[in-house]
């Protein structure tokens, strides 16, 4: 049948099951959100494209699927940068639908007119200019499933508006398999040298990372971790893929990981790393992160192999099959020893902070998940409170945890706790935040008020640029310089003008009722914690360094 362009792009979109996009409008896309008007998939309106990025990007790591978002030409497509950057650092797939100048105004600096697809060629793992109207439907096919093949990533779809108002023959297809995938090397050999490593070795630990997630490997990482008896680890990207509560759980490791996860893993004889990527906040100074250690690397890239860490073992493929691979080749093992050893590692220097009568944002951390009964889905912004949300939430299930892990885009929980709110309608999502990273997209309230999602932002205000001021505490003799903020702002009052409850707490008994509240409600809710500027985000490992230097 004939339809118009931009009444394809809607139909490919149902095509690929989308239910939720989100985006602006603007003159580049009047075409798209026409046919949008029509249609049945759900749009939420952003306040500004980035957060529309972001909203696409919590939606995607909350519920698996590809996240959807929409903006027009120059502006609107450049303001997408930041949250595409932030899903190709931590491998979301999205998908990016830009408005573009007409095909025969390309190149002549029309107005509003960028090189999108060129300003995002590092960010992406590829991206398309529809120039002919015959290649719009299957190219956005190839989009979504490049998006969600292998590693997953996102992809941008620069589409010129006579495009999308060209006369096309449609016709339905579905979903397409990308035929240039990342292509599996798993051999009998590599196989049989990393069950040799395995059972040679006393003291081993598993380093998990967000490819298990992606590769819905998590049951297989539990029965392969428990059958050989080996702690497991995880990296920020990896929390949820292994219970947090169980016996076997070493948590975050890194930076700001516990110090008695930093320590097991700098003792251990081998490092089985599944779907990881060795970043600089975990590997640290170059061979300092397990010294004496053999490595078994399993991903599905195989450009992550031996790329920070050399490997004596590497594995590329589907960590689902790799895991599964492994496990009917071994033993189960007791390792005893091991396991005593870490256990006193974790009595003597596991994850402390004071208690006492102040309203201390650890605290905030675990009463939130105790007052729950354990069932959100946590997004954070960037900084101290990120940490302190991996360090002391013990997530249990994959896509609970939603935060910046490679880029470290500050202004980026809000709008992807909507995203995942969205996506995510029978859970509640809580954003952790800072006050300086919610400053930056805070009109993400607007959107959460309007369509009524019922995020809860719990806002640990320190009045400052927590983080940065903790290095220049610490490396900078106290030279606090640009990082104190505007002691006057009350954010509860600004979510209030947002049309978002807001409630302003600053004991612990407040903290509960205030939550308690926020919790029982169906509505967006802003509880505003006014905590210690002079708090501290602990242990911590330097830049560069290794446990041995950590700062406890």
């Amino acid at each position: 049948m004939k339809l118009k362009g931009a009444q394809v792009v809607i139909e490919v979109l149902k095509e690929m099951g989308v239910d939720n996009v989100f985006g602006i409008p603007g003159g580049a896309v009047i075409p798209i959100y026409d046919a949008l008007y029509d249609s049945d998939i759900r749009h939420i309106l952003a306040t500004h494209e980035q957060m529309a990025a972001h909203m696409a990007d919590g939606y995607a790591r909350a519920t698996g699927k590809v996240g959807v978002c929409i903006a027009t030409s120059g502006p609107g497509a450049t303001n997408l940068v930041t949250g595409i950057a932030n899903a190709y650092m931590d491998s979301v797939p999205v998908v990016a639908i830009t408005g573009q100048v007409p095909t025969y105004l390309i190149g002549k600096d029309a107005f509003q007119e960028v090189d999108i697809t060129g300003i995002t060629m590092p960010i992406t793992k590829h991206n398309f200019v529809v120039k002919s109207p015959e290649k719009l439907a299957d190219t956005l096919r190839e989009a979504f499933a490049i998006a969600k093949s292998g590693r997953p990533g996102p992809v941008l779809v620069d589409i010129p508006k006579d495009i999308q108002n060209a006369e096309i023959e449609y016709e339905r297809k579905g979903e397409i398999e990308y035929k240039n995938g990342i292509k599996e090397i798993i051999s009998e050999e590599s196989l049989s040298k990393a069950v040799e490593l395995i059972l040679e070795s006393k003291k081993p630990v598993i380093f998990a990372g967000g490819g298990v997630i992606w590769g819905e490997a998590c049951g297989e990482l539990l029965e392969f971790a428990e059958k050989t008896n080996i702690p497991v680890a995880t990296s920020l990207m990896g929390l949820g893929c292994f219970p947090g509560d169980h016996p076997l759980s070493l948590g975050l490791i890194g930076m700001h990981g516990s110090r008695f996860a930093n320590l097991a893993v700098y003792h251990s004889d081998l490092v089985i790393a599944v779907g990881t990527r060795f970043s600089d906040r975990v590997a640290g100074k170059a061979g300092g992160l397990a010294p004496k250690a053999k490595f078994i690397h399993i991903d599905i890239d195989a450009a992550e192999i031996g790329k920070n860490v050399e490997v004596d073992v590497g594995i590329v493929g589907k960590i689902k099959k790799v895991l599964k691979l492994l496990a009917d080749r071994v033993p189960s093992m007791e390792r005893r020893e091991w396991l005593e050893e870490v256990e006193e590692l974790r009595v003597k220097h596991g994850l402390r902070y004071k208690k006492d009568d102040m309203l201390r944002p650890q605290w905030i951390v675990e009463k939130i998940q105790e007052l729950s009964n354990d069932d959100l889905i946590i997004a954070t912004e960037v900084g101290q409170n990120q940490m302190w949300a991996a360090q002391f939430y013990k997530f249990k299930k994959p896509r609970t945890f939603v935060t910046s892990g490679g880029l470290g885009a500050m202004g980026f929980g809000l709008p992807a706790s909507i995203g995942a709110q969205v996506g995510r309608p029978d859970k509640r999502v809580v954003n952790i935040a800072g006050d300086g990273s919610l400053r930056m997209n805070i009109h993400a309230l607007e959107t959460a008020a309007f369509y009524n999602i019922p995020v809860i932002i719990v806002l640990l205000n320190n009045q400052a640029l927590g983080m940065v001021r903790q290095w220049q505490y610490l490396f900078n003799e106290k030279r606090f310089s640009q990082t104190d903020l505007n002691p006057h702002l009350n954010f509860a009052k600004i979510a209030s003008d947002f049309g978002v409850e807001g409630i302003r707490v600053t004991t612990k008994e407040d903290f509960e009722k205030a939550f308690k509240k926020a919790y029982s409600e169906k509505k967006p809710f802003m509880i505003e914690c006014i905590i210690d500027k002079d708090e501290m985000v602990l242990p911590f490992i330097p830049a560069g360094g290794t446990v041995e230097d950590t700062i406890a």
